[in-house]
């Protein structure tokens, strides 16, 4: 199945259709979507402000702790709603470029969130609190901030393009 099938295949399934039919199924499931990512994009942010030196007195370990199951569980609700959303349209949206770009820069953000926890992050103990947080930690940030910002602007293209 090559994939112009594919796609084909999945805007004929059920929940595509239903996704289409159904007065109230695609502005709910999108609102389900609007909320996850408001709560991944609020955790985040709160995370990156916090490495930039806002509230210095806040742990970051303590923060990390607090704000990633909020991250985590903002997933479940981004993912299948993200993933009805397209069903619904997947011809149309596999061609939007605003899409397109979306899904590269979830990449970037999760590969810039990897290289965080794998690399700067494991020394945070000796700059937790009170101390001036690393360069590489404060790049971290400000690219992630980007990244995300450049993702919540793509989502909202998607419907103009």
């Amino acid at each position: 199945m090559d994939i112009a099938e594919w796609l084909s295949a999945l805007e004929h399934s059920p929940l595509a259709q239903l996704m289409r039919h159904s007065l109230w199924t695609y502005p709910v499931v999108e609102v389900a979507h609007i909320a996850g990512f408001a709560l991944l994009v609020g955790a985040v942010a709160l995370f990156d402000l916090r490495l930039l030196g806002f509230s210095r007195t806040v742990s970051i370990r303590a923060l990390e702790r607090h704000l990633l199951p909020w991250a985590w569980a903002a997933l479940l609700l981004i993912v299948p709603s993200g993933a009805a959303m397209f069903a619904a349209h997947a011809t149309d949206f596999v061609a939007n470029p605003a899409l397109r770009v979306k899904l590269v820069l979830i990449a970037l953000a999760a590969a810039n969130a990897a290289v965080f926890h794998g690399g700067v992050y494991r020394s945070v103990a000796s700059w937790d609190q009170h101390y001036p947080t690393p360069r590489a930690a404060k790049g971290a940030a400000l690219l992630s901030l980007a990244l995300w910002l450049g993702v919540v602007t793509c989502g909202r293209l998607i419907a103009y393009l």
